[in-house]
């Protein structure tokens, strides 16, 4: 019976992670992805710890390999891959509570993380707090509206098992 949790754990991560990657590769063609003003849908997927713990490792691989594939710079990657990470872990430690909370990790330490990203890797020269704003809206808009949207009718099917 381990095994086959093992197994399943294994594979819920992989898709998410694949998700995540086509999610973030379709949106990037259309230049939203990245940038001061992103919005990446694949941000949606950031609820899906509320149900499962195989999420947290899906997300941070997913956001891992699909930094890799836009060409973003090295130091983007790592630090953004830890912001998908911090927030990812944050939901599903809020998994007991209103599910309306699950998407407050992910878009803190988004907008925590990627506007010293933008400042310190690719030299953007955008004021601070701009910076702060854009990718907080970005955030509250694929992890708060979409995800929200996904995590309720998730959950109203029975979630993720």
């Amino acid at each position: 019976m381990k095994h086959r949790n093992s197994t399943r754990h294994l594979v819920q991560a992989a898709l998410i992670a694949a998700v995540y990657v086509v999610l973030t590769y379709l949106v990037n063609a259309l230049g939203w992805a990245s940038g001061a003003v992103q919005l990446r849908l694949s941000e949606a997927l950031t609820v899906l710890p509320f149900f499962v713990s195989s999420a947290v490792p899906g997300l941070w691989c997913g956001c891992l390999l699909a930094n890799l594939l836009t060409g973003c710079a090295p130091w983007d990657v790592v630090f953004g891959s830890i912001a998908t990470l911090l927030g990812a872990l944050g939901t599903r430690a809020l998994r007991h509570r209103s599910p309306y909370l699950a998407c407050v990790p992910p878009i803190l330490a988004n907008t925590l993380i990627i506007p010293f990203v933008l400042r310190l890797v690719y030299g953007d020269a955008t004021p601070m707090g701009f910076l702060f704003l854009t990718v907080g809206l970005g955030e509250v808009l694929s992890c708060g509206g979409l995800g929200t949207a996904l995590l309720l009718v998730l959950r109203r099917r029975g979630g993720l098992r």
